[in-house]
């Protein structure tokens, strides 16, 4: 299974990433990759997206759980490519994530920080990239591929147009 292989590579990128970060950073400190604009700054997130239920371990630790499970038997149960894609990256980084709830003290490891102007985004990592490209793939898969057959069956169908197939009549 092809998908239990990019579940782990992105979760072996995700710590590798956050080691690196962790031995060669101090904590707070923000070294400039492009000035005014990108910098590798070591946090940490005791919440979840954008900081949201600090020091949360308790209630995200289980969320996580059932949420990564629920997704590994959509991933397991779909036949769709692009579902399995994005279903595996965004387990990849759920799964990155959840490892450091679970056995880093202080919360997930941030490191990628932009500022856009005045704006600054909420630091992130290599885990919260994925998830947010599987997030987007998703999407697209919802909006322009996934279709109801006309009976109401809920059952997946491709668009034949997005494949450049058409069905023939018989």
């Amino acid at each position: 299974m092809i998908w239990i292989f990019i579940i782990a590579l992105i979760v072996g990128l995700d710590s590798l990433t956050k080691f690196l970060i962790v031995k060669n950073i101090a904590y707070g400190t923000q070294i400039p990759v492009i000035d005014h604009f990108f910098y590798l700054t070591f946090s940490k997130n005791s919440g979840a997206a954008w900081g949201i239920l600090q020091n949360g371990r308790l209630i995200l630790v289980p969320i996580s759980i059932f949420i990564s499970a629920a997704l590994f038997y959509y991933l397991y149960k779909s036949e769709h490519k692009m579902v399995k894609i994005s279903l595996s990256f965004i387990l990849g980084g759920a799964v990155g994530n959840l490892l450091d709830r679970m056995f880093r003290e202080g919360g997930v490891v941030d490191f990628l920080d932009f500022y856009f102007g005045s704006y600054h985004f909420p630091t992130f990592n290599a885990a919260d990239s994925f998830v947010v490209i599987g997030s987007i793939l998703l999407i697209i898969y919802m909006l322009f591929i996934y279709k109801e057959k006309e009976n109401g069956d809920t059952k997946l169908e491709e668009k034949e147009e997005t494949l450049g197939m058409e069905r023939s009549e018989s």
